[in-house]
């Protein structure tokens, strides 16, 4: 638990075990984050954000610099937590990326409306999902100046 009280570069909101284990590996290999925290369902990801529930200890003090959220997850979808995420003032500011095999143009839409920063269709072969993944992270991470 404690190192969910520390700072966090990266939260990962992913249900597939084998996407989000290929994301860690990636993300640690290129030396982008150690200091990540997965996260399997919408209701967890926003408890967790939101320093709520089980989590509740954290008191919102070590915002990620980024979340990488999938649309299809279980208990709330990618959709619903992005809204509430961007509805909240303790999270509005953090950027979200969507890392999805939805390239439906309705879901893209609707993300970028609700104020998603990104929207990144999953490649299907394994070495473009770990360039993809290293590029973002390197990109988010090292790149991109986040106002804190």
């Amino acid at each position: 638990m404690d190192e969910l009280i520390q700072q966090i570069d990266i939260v990962l909101i992913e249900d597939n075990l084998h996407d989000a284990d290929l994301i860690i590996r990636t993300l640690k290999k290129n030396n982008v984050s150690n200091k990540l925290v997965h996260l399997s369902d919408g209701e967890d990801a926003l408890n967790f954000l939101l320093s709520e529930g089980p989590y509740a200890y954290r008191k919102n003090h070590n915002k990620p610099h980024i979340i990488l959220l999938d649309l299809n997850l279980p208990k709330l979808n990618g959709i619903e937590v992005l809204r509430k995420i961007k509805n909240d003032d303790r999270t509005r500011g953090i950027p979200v990326i969507i890392l999805s095999v939805s390239s439906d143009a309705k879901n893209i839409l609707e993300s970028y409306q609700i104020g998603v920063n990104g929207y990144i269709i999953k490649p299907l072969t394994f070495a473009d999902f770990a360039k993809t993944i290293s590029d973002l992270g390197y990109n988010w991470m090292l790149v991109n100046k986040v106002h804190k």
